[in-house]
C-alpha cells in the first residue's frame, strides 16, 4: 500500500499544479465561481467571484518550510489580490493559508520586503517560513481568512 501525502515523490511542477488545483477546489466547495487564466504571465493563477466581487489569486506551494516569494512586478499590493500558500509536509495533509496582499505593507519576522538594490535579483515580497514563524501564519488559515475577507459565516472544518 502506498503512503498518502508523499510530497517528496513530486517534482516542483507537480507540486505547484497540485497546490493550484487544491486551492481552486477549496474555493469551489465554498460556492465561489473559479475562473482559470489560460496563461500565467501576470502572476495571477486564477480569479474567484462571489457576490459580484472578483479577487485575483496567486498560489505558492512550499515543502519543508522553504522561503516563498512573489515578484513585486507581478504582485502589486491591492485589496482584491490574495496569496494562497499551501504548505506540504511529508506524510501530512496540505495546510492552506490565504493572505491578503496588503498584509505585506508592514514587514516583520514572517512578512518580508526585499528590494535587492544594486543586485541582479528582482524586488520581491516574501514569507520567511520556519517552525518558529509558523504560529504567525495561524490568523491566515484558509478557514479563518475566508470568514474575515469575504464576511462568510463560520466555515465547517
Amino acid at each position: 500500500m502506498e503512503r498518502k501525502y508523499e510530497w517528496s515523490k513530486l517534482n516542483h511542477l507537480q507540486l505547484g499544479r497540485y497546490a493550484e488545483y487544491f486551492v481552486k477546489m477549496e474555493f469551489t466547495l465554498l460556492g465561489f465561481e473559479v475562473y482559470t487564466s489560460e496563461v500565467d504571465d501576470r502572476g495571477i493563477d486564477f480569479v474567484i467571484r462571489k457576490d459580484n466581487k472578483y479577487y485575483d489569486i496567486q498560489v505558492k506551494s512550499a515543502r519543508n518550510n522553504n522561503y516563498v516569494f512573489f515578484a513585486k512586478s507581478k504582485f502589486d499590493l491591492r485589496e482584491n489580490l490574495l496569496a494562497a500558500v499551501v504548505l506540504l509536509e511529508e506524510g501530512e495533509a496540505p495546510r492552506l493559508y490565504l493572505i491578503p496582499s496588503t498584509r505585506w505593507r508592514e514587514s516583520d519576522a514572517l512578512f518580508a520586503s526585499k528590494d535587492y538594490e544594486g543586485l541582479k535579483s528582482q524586488p520581491e515580497w516574501g514569507l520567511n517560513l520556519s517552525r518558529k514563524n509558523l504560529p504567525l501564519l495561524e490568523p491566515f488559515t484558509f478557514d479563518k481568512s475566508v470568514v474575515n475577507i469575504f464576511n462568510l459565516g463560520a466555515v465547517e472544518v
